[in-house]
């Protein structure tokens, strides 16, 4: 933009041109530049919303876009969520106010699925989708050949963490990547500075502990598959912690439990490195928060862009810790401690300190404030045995009843359970903070300014103009204005009739007349073209993309069916014991590549690549365009066959599929792709196994100072845990074991393989 911004004003500066009007010219280039809002792309602040009146309050609160779901196909299953009817209807909604709406279609598309997912895709699209966000490659290709003018982002649930994946989906032509939680700033400002792809990151609410899209826990555990939206949330369970000797380690339950992310105080890098979206999340929190959160970040990022500073109010903060928080971080994306990532006490809405317990006789417990407090506010009280909840109905003060109390002062309430003296006590709800947001939301103070122009011409048909410094539409009557034999009309007439626009989105910024004097109208005519210009000015703000449907097509290689075994090892003996009994031997330990017949298993998180000139198995986007001669492992989610094809068009000469596919499910993927594209495709499954639940930036075994640890569920489940560099491995506690692997031979699996 800099660029950009000095080489027109020292063209303009060039030319021969006097003294005064070069000044003019500057003038003019100052107000271009003040006025940027107007003219220059400002980062966007994106909104979740999990169902219409979360989109509403999101609007509301100054958001310029929205993320939500259809009922089908979006990673949060359990989000109210949109039927097709209510997606047609936000999406007309949102574009009355200039706000972008981008459909999640982030889950993992089994091959039985996608012929609905395809419907689902033409469906939005048809009703105007500013884009869709995808986690499964192999849907991600099908759209953007079927659909070449649909706007794909990829989701942070297709695990885009470094430069090399950024620059790969680029050369696709993806729009946008929304980058992974844990991406540093540094390859941020690498990818903006190098590529032409626009980049999302998250900004505020709830976290993963594990890099999204590479978590299976859930989906092995309990068969409720996060890469489904289906999440049962086992990061947020009770688990002990036990190293080698079986000692316990942990004194909290929640090992695995992160605090929610809040940048508020990092805007300001994020708008100076170039990044294109600042994402919020919540599609699942109720539409106050959706409110607050926005309204806060609008509040921020504006200023910024105003006076060029970062200004905090810490009574938002204060706010954003009422509604909701678990503790709050910074994130690793803006280089977080490892051991104040996580808030072990508890899982849930931790609220904020608003008093302790000074004493409980009977049921009278007196608590005395550290804060102010409200009638119908929700508490938590904090013992060393348990915490308990409670609404405040009614409280005493002196003796007598209030509906309110100041910091300093002694209420009392009446509890009936046991509670120690000293206890914390917390706000979790703040019924007067829910009732102001509301109120806010019902005022629908925001509005779209339009100016209008107003040409009254006797003889003439009278015209209308309005614009909204982006679309401009024109009404003309279908009579000629005429000379008034009585009373003229007056400009101030005109003026209030138009500015009639209070039930629209609209008000009126500015109205120009140029209009003969003696002249009549009809105060009727003059609402109904009104009326038709504001319809008109809806119609064009609410207009559709053009829809192109084109064919599907790629290019694949000839595989032919083989039976063939592989294995991957992680030392020297596990070598000697498998060298010679399997045709393929996969390795993370650099040691073993002396031997010619073992190949170079790489991390799924890469943060740099290793020169290698040699055969690897990749686990990540990025590997594809780094390495030419390569397998892909399990962790890219290979559950359809145009996944399946996507990766061998892109030179994978043998793809892993997914852990949660079942034998039937991998039998249809080789049928349809053989009758699809009449070759057979190279496919390895994983039959022997501890499958890595979780891959994870934070480290357990760093917070505690050892190199092996494992996790205990509540069940006596164990999980070991293996650190590598720079971040953590959990293996499920269950073996993945075939019972009859051999039979996968028959339906077109060439490859078998043992990870030990």
């Amino acid at each position: 933009k800099e660029k950009v911004n000095t080489s027109f004003l020292c063209l303009l500066l060039s030319y021969n041109f006097n003294i005064y009007f070069k000044y003019i010219l500057f003038l003019c280039y100052t107000c271009f530049i003040e006025n940027e809002g107007e003219y220059m792309k400002k980062i966007e602040l994106l909104s979740p919303a999990g169902n219409i009146n979360s989109l509403k309050a999101a609007i509301e609160a100054g958001c310029d876009a929205v993320y939500l779901a259809g009922k089908v196909f979006g990673a949060r299953s359990f989000a109210g969520n949109f039927t097709n009817e209510e997606l047609k209807d936000a999406i007309y909604y949102a574009h009355l106010y200039g706000v972008k709406v981008y459909i999640t279609v982030n889950t993992i598309v089994y091959e039985r699925e996608v012929e609905n997912f395809l419907d689902f895709i033409r469906y939005i699209y048809k009703i105007g989708v500013d884009a869709v966000i995808i986690q499964d490659i192999g849907m991600m290709d099908l759209i953007r050949k079927k659909f070449p003018n649909l706007e794909i982002h990829a989701s942070t649930q297709m695990h885009i963490h470094n430069f090399s994946g950024a620059k790969f989906l680029q050369e696709l032509g993806i729009k946008r990547v929304v980058m992974a939680r844990e991406t540093p700033l540094k390859v941020i400002e690498k990818i903006k500075k190098e590529l032409d792809i626009e980049v999302e990151t998250f900004v505020h609410g709830a976290l993963c502990v594990s890099y999204s899209g590479q978590c299976l826990m859930s989906a092995l555990i309990g068969n409720r598959s996060g890469n489904k939206g289906t999440c049962a949330q086992c990061c947020r369970k009770a688990y002990d912690l036990y190293d080698e000797q079986n000692n316990k380690l942990n004194a909290d339950k929640y090992l695995l439990s992160t605090k929610d992310l809040c940048t508020l105080e990092s805007v300001d890098k994020l708008i100076d490195l170039g990044v294109d979206s600042l994402k919020i999340e919540g599609r699942m929190k109720r539409p106050e928060y959706v409110y607050l959160v926005t309204k806060i970040y609008r509040k921020v990022i504006d200023n910024y862009y105003k006076t060029g500073k970062l200004n905090i109010d810490k009574s938002d903060v204060t706010e954003l810790e009422k509604i909701f928080n678990r503790m709050f971080t910074k994130g690793f994306m803006f280089g977080e401690d490892n051991n104040n990532y996580v808030y072990q006490k508890r899982p849930n809405h931790k609220g904020i300190l608003i008093g302790n317990v000074v004493s409980k006789i009977n049921n009278d417990l007196k608590i005395k404030l550290l804060g102010d407090i409200n009638l119908h506010d929700a508490l938590r009280i904090i013992d060393s045995k348990e915490d308990k909840g409670i609404v405040i109905n009614s409280m005493f003060k002196d003796g007598k009843k209030v509906i309110s109390a100041k910091k300093g002062e002694v209420i009392t309430i009446k509890y009936d359970k046991y509670v120690e003296k000293n206890a914390d006590v917390l706000l979790t709800s703040d019924y007067n903070q829910l009732k102001n947001i509301n109120e806010e939301i019902k005022a629908r103070k925001r509005r779209v300014l339009i100016n209008l122009y107003v040409e009254a011409y006797q003889g003439k048909n009278l015209i209308i103009k309005a614009s909204d410094n982006k679309n401009e539409v024109i009404v003309k009557s279908n009579f000629l204005v005429e000379q008034a034999k009585n009373s003229p009309i007056t400009k101030e007439v005109i003026i209030k009739q138009l500015s009639k626009v209070n039930s629209t989105v609209y008000d009126i910024h500015n109205i120009k007349i140029n209009m003969d004097d003696n002249i009549f109208l009809n105060i009727k005519d003059i609402n109904e073209l009104r009326r038709s210009l504001i319809d008109k000015l809806n119609d064009v703000r609410t207009k559709t993309n053009e829809f192109i449907e084109k064919d599907y097509y790629i290019d694949l290689p000839f595989f032919k069916e083989e039976r063939c075994t592989s294995v991957l090892i992680n030392n020297e003996n596990e070598y000697s014991k498998y060298n010679g009994k399997v045709d393929i031997i996969y390795t993370e330990n650099k040691e073993l590549l002396k031997y010619d017949n073992v190949i170079l298993k790489l991390p799924r998180v890469v943060n740099n690549y290793c020169n290698y000139d040699k055969k690897v198995l990749v686990g990540e986007m990025g590997g594809l365009i780094n390495y030419s001669d390569f397998d892909t492992d399990f962790s890219f989610n290979v559950v359809n066959s145009y996944s399946l094809a996507f990766l061998h068009s892109k030179g994978a000469k043998m793809v892993t599929l997914s852990y949660e596919l079942n034998k039937l499910q991998i039998k249809n993927i080789i049928e349809n792709y053989y009758k699809r594209y009449k070759k057979y495709p190279n496919t390895m499954v994983i039959v022997n196994s501890y499958p890595e639940v979780m891959i994870c930036k934070y480290d357990l075994n760093k917070m505690y100072k050892i190199s092996k640890s494992f996790l205990q569920d509540e069940y006596g489940n164990r999980y070991k845990i293996e650190s590598y560099k720079d971040f953590m491995k959990i293996y499920n506690y269950k073996k993945v074991e075939y019972e009859n692997p051999l039979e996968l031979y028959d339906i077109g699996v060439n490859c078998l393989r043992t990870n030990v």
